[in-house]
């Protein structure tokens, strides 16, 4: 199985940015995509950005123009730039993969999805 650990993540006020950065090591799943997800208490955990071995990218509307994601094949890692953060964006973050996406939009786990630990994002206002 795929072994992937979070980092990057921390307190920042609203309008603030953060990087966040996931490691992958053992199974890799080229073929698929790689993506973020996160989850607040009492919530669906939800697809944030994913990214396609081709490079394509998907969003969450509520993140798009705001988040960026990005992948290093060399280095297996891919990160999440994020900036203008908002109150609403405090949640834990999860990387994973394998992951559907499709378009601009479209994120979803399938049965072999694998997550990191995760890291905590704070948005104060």
């Amino acid at each position: 199985h795929v072994q992937l650990v979070e980092s990057g993540g921390g307190s920042v006020q609203a309008g603030g940015s953060l990087k966040l950065s996931c490691a992958a090591s053992g199974a890799t799943y080229s073929a698929y995509c790689v993506g973020w997800f996160r989850q607040t208490p009492g919530k669906k955990r939800e697809g944030v950005a994913a990214i396609d071995n081709g490079g394509r990218t998907s969003y969450a509307d509520s993140v798009k123009g705001r988040f960026t994601i990005s992948k290093d094949n060399t280095n297996n890692t891919f990160d999440l730039q994020m900036n203008s953060l908002e109150p609403e964006d405090t949640a834990r973050y999860f990387c994973a993969t394998p992951v559907y996406c499709l378009g601009s939009s479209t994120i979803a786990t399938i049965r072999e999805t694998r997550f990191g630990q995760g890291t905590q994002v704070t948005v104060s206002s």
